[in-house]
C-alpha cells in the first residue's frame, strides 16, 4: 500500500490507515516484550503512552510539518484505545489475548525456573523484588506470582506471617540476611571467602545433602546459623 512508503503528502484515509497499522504493530511488539519491559503499565496503556507523545512532538518542533497528520493520527489512536478498553471489559478472550496471564515464579518455597523464563526475568530480579517486600528467605514464600503489570505478588507461609516481638513478648534475634553462595550454576568465590568456606565444602555438602552438582543449582544461600538452602533447576 502506498501509505507504507514515504510521500510528500498523504490523504486523510491514508493517515487513518497508517495510524491503525502502526498501533496494531506496536501492540504486537509490546506483547512480545513481556511484563518486565512495560514495568507497571498494561500493554494497551504502554502502547498509547509511547506513541502519542512522539506524534504530537514532531509537528510542534518542526515548522515544515503540518498538524493535520498528527491530529488525525492521535484521534484514531484515541478511538482505538477506547475501543480496546471496551473489548477488554466486554470480552474475556480479548483480555487474555492482549494481557499476559499471571505467571507463578515461586511455589511452596521452590523457585520455578520455567516461570522465570516465561516472565523474562532473571534470578537477580526475583531476589530484588523479594528484598523490596522484606522477604529475605525464598523458603518462606508459599506463592509468588508475576502479574501482568510487572509487579510481584508474594504470599508467605502462614507460620511466617509478620508478628512483632512485642506482641509475642519474645526477644528478637539480630537480623541476618543469607549470603548467595551459588547462582545459576556458578560459585561466588568472593562470598564463599567471606563466610570462611571453600569450594570443596560446597561440592561435598551438595553431594551429601542433595546428591547433585554445582551446575544443577539455580540458587544456594548460607546464613550465620550455617543453614545451607539450595534451589535446583526445575
Amino acid at each position: 500500500m502506498s501509505f507504507f512508503e514515504g510521500q510528500e503528502t498523504l490523504t486523510s484515509i491514508q493517515w487513518v490507515l497508517r495510524a491503525i497499522v502502526g498501533f496494531l504493530f506496536l501492540l504486537i511488539v509490546t506483547r512480545a516484550l513481556g511484563q518486565r519491559a512495560i514495568s507497571q503499565l498494561r500493554p494497551l496503556d504502554f502502547a498509547i503512552a509511547l506513541v502519542i507523545g512522539n506524534i504530537i512532538a514532531h509537528p510542534l518542533s518542526d515548522e515544515n510539518l503540518g498538524l493535520k497528520g498528527s491530529i488525525i493520527t492521535t484521534t484514531v489512536l484515541l478511538v482505538l484505545y477506547l475501543a480496546g478498553i471496551f473489548m477488554i471489559l466486554k470480552f474475556p478472550w480479548f483480555r487474555r489475548l492482549l494481557n499476559h496471564a499471571p505467571i507463578t515464579i515461586v511455589q511452596n518455597g521452590e523457585i520455578l525456573n520455567k516461570g522465570l523464563k516465561k516472565a523474562k526475568i532473571s534470578i537477580d530480579v526475583l531476589l530484588e523484588e523479594l528484598r523490596e517486600k522484606k522477604v529475605e528467605d525464598v523458603k518462606k514464600v508459599a506463592l509468588a506470582i508475576w502479574e501482568a503489570d510487572g509487579k510481584l505478588s508474594v504470599f508467605l507461609e502462614p507460620k511466617y506471617d509478620p508478628l512483632t516481638p512485642s506482641s509475642t513478648q519474645m526477644a528478637a534475634e539480630p537480623f541476618d540476611f543469607p549470603r548467595t553462595i551459588i547462582k545459576e550454576g556458578k560459585i561466588h568465590f568472593e562470598v564463599l571467602n567471606q563466610v570462611q568456606k571453600d569450594e570443596s565444602w560446597v561440592v561435598s555438602t551438595l553431594e551429601r545433602m542433595y546428591q547433585t552438582e554445582v551446575k544443577n543449582v539455580l540458587l544456594a544461600t548460607l546464613d550465620k546459623k550455617e543453614n545451607f538452602k539450595v534451589f535446583l533447576y526445575k
